[in-house]
């Protein structure tokens, strides 16, 4: 058993700095072959910030514990919006100016509704895999188009060409880019394996363990670039992590298990946790839209959040 706790820790740690690399070359690359830092942050940075659960779920696919690969996705955007969100509010309130972050949201939904419409008949199906594949390809380009047609003075564009100022030199973001895919590889595979390790041993489901300790660690990326772009003032920044990441961890995640291993969903995936992500992103919203005014994510909204999230956790355990 510690080896397996040891392989969960050891992983986790591969993933944070991994994905951290991998960012930072993706977005590097993008800068090199001229691509504006706006475009950047709305599809590569958003993209690369799921790698983590994109690999997770590949691997955990490729040895059959299918339920790891859908509860990451989920948990992963439970945890984007209880933990992630709810610490950073709580440390810096986050004001919501982004016209460009507040039209994410649609697609956000959209992402989510299709993912649930496609499970709903209890099976992940490569029809499903594909279809989920095809709204990502989607969704990049309306994202794309979105980019190009946000305000000059909208907050967050000007959030990414200060944080997008200074690019690493072609041969260094390659490497990067290749190195930091390497090593969310070897953490992917060291999670996976001993977190059903740890699931076997206690007698908990595989998608319980990927609801938590799979979807918490592969979240931690996303918490530490919304915790430095709130305490560097970038907050429209913070919240757009969330959403693009959210966005992609319903599309780009859940399509993997449904090519490379059909199976079959969880009731419990569809009668809880599906309807308790929604519960949280519509409080997401409400929260930070503003709707004619700037919206705020205020300390107490993120206590609100971070209150949601351990009586989810708990409520696992207890039930798992």
């Amino acid at each position: 058993m510690l080896i397996s706790i040891l392989a969960v820790l050891l992983g986790l740690v591969l993933l944070t700095y991994g994905a951290d690399r991998f960012v930072d070359g993706a977005a590097a690359v993008g800068r090199n072959l001229g691509m504006s830092p706006m475009i950047i942050g709305l599809t590569i940075v958003a993209f690369a910030t799921s790698a983590p659960e994109m690999l997770v779920a590949g691997v955990a696919a490729l040895d059959g514990a299918t339920g790891i690969a859908i509860g990451n996705a989920v948990g992963s955007n439970i945890t984007n919006i209880g933990l992630v969100l709810g610490i950073t509010a709580v440390i810096s309130p986050l004001m919501v100016n982004s016209s460009t972050i507040k039209r994410e949201f649609p697609l956000m939904f959209l992402a989510v509704f299709l993912a649930y419409g496609l499970m709903l008949d209890g099976n992940l199906s490569r029809l499903d895999g594909i279809i989920l594949l095809i709204g990502m390809i989607v969704t990049i380009c309306v994202t794309v188009y979105l980019g190009r047609h946000s305000p000059v003075d909208d907050p967050v564009k000007q959030d990414f060409e200060e944080e997008l100022e200074e690019t690493l030199p072609p041969k260094s973001a390659y490497f990067w880019l290749v190195m930091g895919a390497i090593l969310l590889l070897a953490g992917s595979k060291l999670l996976v394996k001993g977190a059903v390790d740890i699931a076997h041993f206690y007698e908990i489901s595989d998608l319980v363990i990927g609801l938590t300790i799979v979807a918490i660690g592969t979240s931690l990326p996303e918490l530490a670039a919304s915790l430095v772009s709130a305490v560097k003032g970038e907050q429209d920044m913070a919240l757009g992590n969330v959403i693009g990441s959210n966005m992609f961890n319903m599309l780009a995640v859940l399509f993997v298990p449904g090519l490379i291993h059909p199976g079959v969903v969880s009731e419990d995936v569809l009668t809880r946790d599906f309807p308790f992500m929604l519960l949280l992103s519509a409080l997401m919203f409400f929260m930070s839209y503003g709707f004619r005014k700037a919206g705020k994510i205020t300390k107490l909204n993120g206590v609100v959040l971070l209150v949601g999230f351990i009586f989810y956790q708990l409520m696992l355990f207890r039930l798992g």
